[in-house]
Parts: structure tokens; C-alpha cells; sequence
């Protein structure tokens, strides 16, 4: 049946106003003003940050969107693309690998988009415009100084260290090993699972090379699986004088719970003190049972507050208050550092319930 001339024209009519409906609802759901990418969505703490980011905006003019890597730098990639494809004028990204998001933060730059590295530094490349950071080596030198003031001549130390892929693992141990040094040296500390360490023992100060040698034999990779398979090992080749009460340099809290549960379940051990960061609930729960020692909290609200004022204030056309730099292997990249807290368990219900960052009701015998 032949349709009318007047049918065929309201159907063309109706299908144009469809598609421009839909062209501008996309236009408008499209635009962007702070593109945020996170490592991933499995471990709590970018989790939290997520949601932080997202309330840090409520109630200004401008939008973000939240996209996770899931550990995989070639999404981090995507991601980037994605937001760079929605307009952003401000990318804040947590490299997954400082290195390869290199190429990420490069294609921002092209684009005309301001780069800001949260909490981990993306290096080797100029495509970075501005830094926020805890001061990663006053962690590790807070994580170490805590072994030594309880430490005892002869004292059985075990190394590990985050991801060799991130910049803030050689930072984290840069500051510890300013601090155990001297007392390796002088004998206060037995180095028990670091052949390279031990090599490297005189050394007050270590090259990256040298660093990149003890971290390749004690890597945790961040990975809380891998943090236990490498203490399991350790302990099974460790000699009856490189166990008793010990010492446990722990890069992060996820790797010293399984770190801890490990050295807990060897009768051999009878006492150890273990180190953490980023005041995690399950390691708070850890600290107030005695199975962690302590654990370098490290304010993500101010963190956050700090980004995203960052962000804010490039959108405005104003420059952002910076504190230092630090040198990703091709600029120095200009910083805003936060400050971090010791937290064990004499001082954890003024450090986190009492500031409001938990409740008290998170957690049992505090």
C-alpha cells in the first residue's frame, strides 16, 4: 500500500526532532569538567576516594567523572581517551604504573588539558603540570622509625616494598632505608630475607639501580596474595636465628595483615612488629587486636580536598598553591604535599574516631 506524501513527510519530520532530541542530550550529558581516573575499584581505598571526589564538586558549577583501570594500564589508556573524547579541562589520574601512563597524560597534554597526578607521580614525561601527594618518604621514615624504637641488638628484619612500577614504592623506601641503615649497620638489625640488601648494607644512601635490586627480591606488587606467598617462603627458608621476635618492614596495611597472618601462624615467631599505611578498617581492627603494630594514616579527605582545589582552581583561571617539587625522571613537577600521622594503638581512637574519619562503631574492644 502507497503511503501518502503528507505520512512520508511527518515521519521525516518526526525523525529529525528524534535525532536532535538525542544529539542534544548527549551534547549536554557529555560535557565534563574533571576527568578522574583511579588504579581500581578493589581495593577500599580508592573506593572511598571515589565518593570524596564526587562530594568535594557538590555544589559547584563544574562536573566529574570517576573511571577505574583495574590494575590494567592499557584501560588507564582508554579511560583517559574516553574523558579527553567528553571535553575535560582538568584530567586527575592515579597511575596504575608511572611509566606507561606516560602515553595517557601525553595525549591530555595534546588535547590542551591540565594534568594533575594524584598520590602517585606519572613519570618520564613533561605531560604532567602539577603533583598531589602525601610526603611518601616521611611515610617510610615513620614506618621505620617505629622498628627502631622498639628494636633489640640482633633483631631479625624483614623487607618488602610495593610495586617496582610505582614511583611512590622507591619514595616509601628511600625513607625507610634512611632510618634502618645505621642500625643495620651497626648491627641492631639482621637483614633476613634480602641477599641485595645485605650486599648493600654500608650504604647510607641507595641509587635507584641499588633500590630497584632489594625491591626486585622483596616486592609485594600491592598485592595482599603475593604478600603472603613471599613471607611463607621466607620464613620456610629462614634459619631458627632469623626468627624469635622479628621485625617486619611492611610497605602497606593489605600486605601486612597477610604479612602478619603468615608470621602469626609460625610458632618459631614468638613476637613481631609489623608496619602499615593508609589506616585501612580491617588493619585498625588489626592494631586494637594487637596482630598489627601500626599503621601511617594518611588523610585521603585533605588529599582529596587538595586535588580537586587544584582542579578548581585551574578551571578558574587561577594557578595552584604548590609546596615543593619532585622529579619524575624529566621535570620537576610542581607539588602539593599532605602530612601523615603515626597510628597505633594508644593514640588510634584520637587519630581516626575522634577526627571524625571513622566511627566508633567500625570497630570491636576499641
Amino acid at each position: 500500500m502507497k503511503r501518502s506524501v503528507k505520512a512520508i513527510s511527518l515521519m521525516v519530520v518526526v525523525m529529525f526532532l528524534a535525532v536532535m532530541v538525542a544529539a542534544c542530550g548527549n551534547s549536554g550529558s557529555s560535557k565534563v569538567s574533571v576527568g578522574i581516573v583511579l588504579p581500581t575499584k578493589d581495593e577500599p581505598r580508592w573506593v572511598q576516594d571515589e565518593q570524596r571526589f564526587k562530594d568535594a564538586l557538590k555544589g559547584s558549577k563544574y562536573t566529574t567523572e570517576i573511571l577505574f583501570s583495574q590494575g590494567s594500564s592499557a584501560k588507564e589508556k582508554e579511560n583517559v581517551d574516553a574523558l579527553i573524547a567528553k571535553g575535560i579541562k582538568v584530567l586527575i589520574i592515579c597511575p596504575q604504573d608511572g611509566d606507561a601512563a606516560a602515553a595517557a597524560v601525553e595525549s591530555a597534554k595534546k588535547a590542551g588539558i591540565q594534568v594533575i597526578s594524584y598520590d602517585r607521580l606519572i613519570t618520564k614525561t613533561d605531560a604532567v603540570n602539577y603533583y598531589v601527594t602525601f610526603d611518601s618518604i616521611a611515610v617510610g621514615k615513620a614506618q621505620a622509625q617505629y622498628l627502631v624504637d622498639k628494636a633489640k641488638k640482633g633483631q631479625p628484619l624483614y623487607l618488602y616494598a610495593g610495586a617496582a612500577s610505582d614511583n611512590n614504592a622507591f619514595l616509601f623506601f628511600e625513607g625507610a632505608w634512611q632510618v634502618l641503615q645505621p642500625k643495620i649497620a651497626d648491627g641492631t638489625f639482621k637483614i633476613a630475607n634480602s641477599s641485595e640488601a645485605v650486599a648493600l648494607k654500608g650504604n647510607a644512601k641507595l641509587t635507584r639501580e641499588q633500590m630497584s635490586k632489594i625491591i626486585g627480591q622483596v616486592t609485594t606488587n600491592w598485592d595482599a596474595n603475593e604478600a603472603k606467598n613471599k613471607a611463607q617462603t621466607h620464613l620456610t627458608a629462614a634459619a631458627a636465628d632469623m626468627k624469635g621476635d622479628v621485625a617486619i618492614l611492611a610497605p602497606n596495611d593489605g600486605t601486612a595483615r597477610s604479612i602478619a597472618d603468615v608470621f602469626f601462624s609460625d610458632k618459631a615467631v614468638t613476637k613481631f612488629l609489623v608496619t602499615g599505611q593508609d589506616a585501612e578498617k580491617a588493619s585498625i581492627q588489626y592494631v586494637i587486636d594487637g596482630k598489627q603494630s601500626m599503621t601511617v594514616f594518611k588523610d585521603v579527605r585533605t588529599l582529596v580536598k587538595d586535588a580537586m582545589g587544584m582542579a578548581v582552581a585551574i578551571l578558574d583561571g587561577k594557578t595552584p598553591e604548590t609546596t615543593g617539587s619532585y622529579n619524575n625522571g624529566k621535570i620537576d613537577v610542581k607539588a602539593k604535599q599532605t602530612n601523615v600521622i603515626v597510628v597505633d594503638k594508644a593514640n588510634v581512637k584520637s587519630a581516626l574516631v575522634d577526627s571524625a574519619y571513622y566511627q566508633a562503631s567500625d570497630f570491636k574492644g576499641l
